[in-house]
């Protein structure tokens, strides 16, 4: 085992000592939300975020009251408080520790802004080499894992794939799984961030029956994906930089957004103080969902069903028909109701790379350009605000990059990986961790006698 000061130590000390700290400060407002039930009133305290609405503090309701609040999906509950990442759909606005999403996009690339979710501050140029040197240094896999590979059926999906690799994971790695040493938590960090482009790479590889391909250290992160993906024995490969940095975009644009359901998923199930593979396994199997990772996924298979350039007039007409269940996927966004920070950078990126191909030989991104076109034009659209989102342009790029749709997912959960540890991480080191146990609003029988199966 490396040197503590090999994994980052250092690093992770301080961040710990700083998100004690917060939770520790948090203050309470000068406001107060007075509450009247049957004719008792009962004051909720009130907290002020750096940015974003006021917070009601409901902890002691339920002691002081005997109620429960009821919020379905838990859109208007605020279950932790965080420093990572913070959102505001009415303005589009998207911070990574305060920094503008389209500032680390355009300026800065995946691997710093990891450092920046894990440790809390963008790296010193010292910093950087050394979390990149350590991360590159822990990108191949235990080679036993190539069998665990090989027990899945050749058709396997990639997902399916990855939940059961990473889950798999603390059967290899044993000294990194004890949640209440730091020293193994920044340990599994790194193992987790260095190591989640090889499995999500071999799981397409098994998908389409070829070869492993094992990572090199002489290439940038997405760089090495890339070609672990592409490459074949056969020939050399050499990756093409515009597709390298429209990769490495599309990691750091989906990197970390705040508490959504595959994050809080991994918050509950680390709650339970489960290792940290387990969790990240838990946060891949809720992203596959269709409703939640597979948006990019969609709008490709609608660009397909379009199928030509000369159809799109009559998918917009449907689009605008209230009573036509059909709608334009990649369009508008549930959390941003303006605009989708992340797609004008996506946008450049969608457009270099399919500058460098050309789309003569291809109707789907025929489709895909003379749509965002139209789209952008039409008043019904404007008036809407509902403008192409980063599903959009990510499925483009990913379809132009020679990636089937069934990778798109796997992909997302690569670049979410990073956000989803910072949050482990936070929550592990939070004083007033406690393990997640939402309550219900019963709605079944009451208590009732049993009846013996003779008098049914």
């Amino acid at each position: 085992m490396p040197h503590p000061d090999r994994w980052g130590w250092a690093d992770a000390e301080r961040l710990i000592d700083n998100e004690t700290r917060v939770a520790r400060d948090m203050k309470k407002s000068s406001k107060s939300a007075r509450l009247n039930i049957d004719g008792k009133e009962f004051d909720l305290p009130v907290f002020s975020p750096t940015c974003g609405p006021d917070v009601l503090d409901i902890r002691s309701l339920y002691g002081d009251a005997d109620v429960f609040t009821y919020d379905p999906g838990f859109t208007a509950t605020a279950a932790c408080n965080s420093t990572i990442t913070f959102i505001d759909g009415n303005d589009g606005i998207l911070l990574h520790r305060g920094y503008p999403i389209d500032q680390l996009a355009e300026k800065s690339h995946f691997l710093e802004v990891s450092y920046l979710l894990l440790y809390g501050e963008l790296p010193s140029a010292e910093q950087l080499e050394d979390f990149e040197g350590r991360v590159t240094l822990h990108t191949m896999l235990h080679e036993q894992m190539v069998n665990f590979f090989r027990g899945f059926r050749r058709d396997a999906h990639p997902m399916a794939i990855m939940v059961g690799v990473v889950g798999a994971m603390s059967a290899f790695y044993h000294d990194s799984t004890d949640v209440t040493d730091p020293w193994q938590r920044e340990v599994a960090s790194i193992r987790l961030v260095a190591k989640m482009p090889t499995i999500a790479a071999w799981a397409f590889k098994y998908h389409i029956g070829q070869p492993f391909v094992y990572p090199r250290n002489d290439l940038d992160y997405a760089s090495n994906f890339l070609r672990m993906c592409f490459s074949v024995p056969a020939e050399e490969y050499e990756v093409n930089p515009i597709f390298s940095r429209a990769m490495d975009r599309i990691l750091t644009l989906h990197a970390d957004h705040e508490q959504n359901a595959s994050t809080s998923t991994v918050r509950l199930a680390s709650s339970s103080g489960a290792n940290p593979f387990a969790c990240i396994a838990a946060g891949i199997a809720c992203l596959w969902g269709p409703a939640h990772g597979g948006a990019n996924q969609a709008c490709l298979e609608m660009l397909r069903e379009i199928g030509s350039v000369d159809r799109i007039p009559e998918f917009i007409d449907r689009a605008k028909d209230k009573d036509d269940p059909f709608r334009l996927m990649g369009f508008g966004h549930r959390v941003y109701k303006s605009f989708d920070p992340r797609a004008r950078v996506m946008k450049q990126s969608a457009d270099e790379v399919l500058g460098l191909l050309g789309i003569e030989d291809n109707p789907t991104l025929q489709v895909a350009m003379e749509l965002e076109k139209l789209a952008l034009e039409d008043p019904y659209f404007k008036d809407r605000r509902l403008y192409p989102n980063v599903d959009f342009y990510s499925g483009i790029i990913l379809d132009a990059l020679g990636f089937p749709t069934s990778m798109f997912t796997p992909i997302f959960a690569l670049a979410r990986t990073v956000g989803w540890i910072s949050q482990w991480k936070e929550m592990i080191a939070d004083p007033q961790m406690k393990i997640g146990r939402p309550r219900q609003l019963y709605v079944g029988h009451g208590m009732r006698d049993y009846v013996d199966v003779e008098s049914r």
